[in-house]
């Protein structure tokens, strides 16, 4: 394992491909604008070097992130301050991001944290772990992508519900509604994370940015909107896949019964 430079609040490590980051401020994790940066830095770290695959966004300690640091508030941070150019908490607006994150959620995900495990590609939840969009209750509202992304992940009765009442959603509820891929035990939390790291690395790296940009570009089409804009020429992954040597690597592996060695280009 690498440690790669690191904020005293947002520590990173590699290992095999895998960038783990971990929100590690107590008590709370809550998130001001020098740890939305940091956090910004470790996922263009993420899309900048080749041999990062994937990351695992998780937090320290009893919270994944209450949020907005409302005591950055009280020594004058504004609720419109610039965070940055990933947005608050450096993904939640880092739309070109061509890699995927998978939030390993270990605690309490509150306002801008449930955001932040909202703007991840997958999400693993333990247990004990409850959601909750509580700006309403502040004289504010979540718009650092829960008004953006719930109504897109929930029933829509269900997203206006949270985002109306702030109440708290727990993990198996969560689950039940298709909010995350998995609720695990905590202390097999990291485990089962990069378990699904581990077999994301085995693929092509243009097929995954392909995939997520496909699925960004067309979110909202029909199906036959969505294959006329895949098919258009305007979605650059998707070319650069058609075109790869990964993409006649691939069917070679197959057909000579061995694991395929992808180059990325």
């Amino acid at each position: 394992m690498t440690d790669t430079p690191s904020s005293t609040a947002v520590r990173t490590d590699i290992a095999n491909g895998v960038l783990t980051i971990t929100l590690d401020r107590p008590k709370a994790n809550a998130i001001n604008v020098a740890t939305s940066r940091a956090l910004y830095a470790a996922f263009k770290l993420l899309q900048d070097d080749p041999a990062l695959r994937v990351a695992i966004l998780t937090g320290s300690g009893r919270f994944f992130s209450a949020g907005w640091d409302l005591g950055a508030a009280t020594e004058g941070e504004a609720i419109n301050a610039d965070h940055g150019p990933g947005g608050f908490a450096g993904l939640t607006e880092f739309f070109s991001l061509s890699k995927p994150v998978i939030a390993a959620v270990n605690g309490l995900a509150f306002g801008g944290g449930f955001e932040l495990a909202l703007a991840a590609d997958l999400v693993i939840a333990a247990d004990h772990v409850e959601f909750a969009l509580p700006e309403v209750k502040l004289g504010m509202v979540a718009d650092s992508g829960g008004l953006q992304r719930l109504p897109r992940r929930l029933p829509r009765a269900i997203a206006t519900e949270l985002l109306l009442t702030g109440r708290r959603m727990t993990a198996q509820e969560a689950a039940r509604w298709g909010l995350v891929n998995q609720v695990v035990p905590a202390q097999v939390l990291m485990q089962t994370a990069q378990e699904m790291a581990a077999n994301i690395v085995q693929n092509a790296p243009l097929a995954l940015a392909c995939v997520k940009e496909v699925l960004r570009e067309t979110e909202g089409q029909t199906v036959a909107q969505a294959y006329q804009t895949m098919r258009s020429g305007s979605i650059p992954s998707y070319n650069a896949m058609l075109r790869s040597d990964d993409a006649k690597e691939g069917p070679r592996a197959f057909g000579e019964k061995r694991a395929p060695r992808w180059s990325g280009t």
